[in-house]
């Protein structure tokens, strides 16, 4: 029995993680919806693309690059700086979630990510989420 193609290759090796990096911040960089998720980066994306791109190489599978440069991730606390809420985290997924769609790969391995990504995504919140105004508050 054969284990499952690991991410890394099933994206396509570092040039496949190359081009969903360059999609994401890409969008990130244009679109409108992530207008506030932009504003936490620094004018020029260069190292922040790069950075994502050791990262995930390693993540999914690959050579270890990030951790050789840099050592342990310790993500959550390199974000702490940053205030990332609950519309910062969807702002950041809604650019990954694009560009996977984009991406070709085999669908089990993009739903794979989808939902790893998010869990991380979900964990570098550092913020309390905002109370939703103006609705009724239910009374039993």
């Amino acid at each position: 029995m054969s284990s499952p193609t690991p991410p890394f290759d099933a994206l396509g090796g570092e040039p496949g993680v190359r081009t969903l990096v360059d999609r994401f911040y890409d969008l990130m960089d244009s679109a409108p919806e992530a207008a506030d998720i932009r504003r936490l980066h620094a004018a020029s994306l260069k190292r922040s693309r790069e950075k994502l791109f050791e990262y995930l190489t390693g993540w999914t599978g690959g050579p270890p690059l990030y951790e050789s440069k840099y050592g342990h991730p310790r993500l959550r606390q390199r974000h702490m700086p940053f205030a990332i809420g609950t519309r910062e985290r969807d702002q950041w997924l809604w650019c990954m979630d694009r560009a996977l769609a984009e991406h070709a790969m085999p669908d089990e391995t993009r739903e794979f990510l989808r939902v790893r990504l998010r869990q991380l995504a979900d964990f570098m919140r550092n913020q309390p989420d905002e109370p939703v105004r103006g609705l009724p508050i239910a009374e039993g």
